[in-house]
């Protein structure tokens, strides 16, 4: 009796785990039907975009706490200038847009989701010109507008919690488990906008799309190749003390080719000049 017991609750044991797997395989296919804006790339979105800009202004405000904004108001106002050109390029309007200038001596810039932009005053000594510091700020909101940052945190999640990890994300408002993975992904907390690096494809969507936002804001796609050698550069000069932007941010040769493949052909179809660069 107890053999024939064993073998109904292995059926059915089976039976769930199938049911949990055929579950798992639709929440997946589901959440992979999201496309990347531009490129159209298949993605892998568990949560919606209006948790990420949630989560991206409490992360915001974060940053402006712990952080000391620049005095420097010339400079203040040339980062806020290439921002809003580049926002208006971007043709998000739901995103909040905000661009701050940090006071600090690093290689560093990023952009939270919702469109909350820092850049710090020491990538202002690499990003030289404004066609330079448009390419940088194009590629950091690149990011944010192909939902790279939603990806990672989506993987997170599906490493995390598996089958459950849609549930998670999907639940009413923003779950301490979510918010919990996007401090991860952002370094929100002891370094503040240290990310996660990006993968290969995103690093490259990022520095094709940034150059179109840039170009259609009437900066140079140029401006991308001449920051990128630079980066290369000082990137070496560093030895292994590599600064953090560059570690999520690898400027190798591979890199500054394909982006010099593409910079024709953006010049071409995107780009605007304007005469108050």
């Amino acid at each position: 009796m107890n053999r024939y017991l064993n073998r109904l609750l292995n059926v059915m044991l089976d039976r769930k785990l199938k049911r949990a797997a055929l579950l798992f395989c639709l929440t997946v296919l589901v959440a992979a039907c999201a496309h990347a804006a531009y490129t159209n790339r298949n993605q892998l979105l568990l949560i919606s975009e209006g948790q990420e800009m949630q989560l991206g202004l409490q992360a915001s405000n974060d940053v402006l706490k712990k952080e000391k904004e620049s005095h420097d108001q010339m400079q203040v106002e040339r980062v806020k200038r290439i921002g809003r050109r580049i926002a208006v390029a971007a043709n998000k309007p739901e995103y909040k847009w905000e661009f701050h200038l940090i006071e600090k001596n690093e290689v560093n810039a990023f952009c939270l989701p919702g469109g909350k932009v820092f850049v710090y005053t020491g990538i202002l000594n690499l990003a030289t010109s404004n066609d330079e510091l448009a390419a940088v700020m194009g590629h950091e909101i690149a990011h944010a507008l192909e939902r790279h940052g939603g990806e990672r945190m989506s993987t997170a999640l599906m490493l995390q919690f598996g089958g459950q990890a849609a549930s998670v994300a999907l639940g009413a408002g923003t779950s301490p488990a979510v918010g919990q993975v996007f401090s991860q992904a952002y370094g929100v907390g002891a370094q503040v906008g240290v990310l996660l690096p990006h993968s290969r494809t995103q690093e490259s969507e990022a520095d094709e799309v940034g150059m179109i936002i840039a170009a259609k804001a009437g900066y140079e796609p140029s401006g991308a190749l001449t920051l990128w050698r630079k980066m290369d550069a000082y990137q070496k000069s560093k030895g292994q003390s590599t600064p953090a932007f560059l570690s999520t941010h690898p400027a190798s040769q591979q890199r500054i080719a394909d982006i010099q493949a593409k910079m024709g052909a953006i010049r071409a179809q995107y780009f605007q000049p304007h005469y108050l660069n």
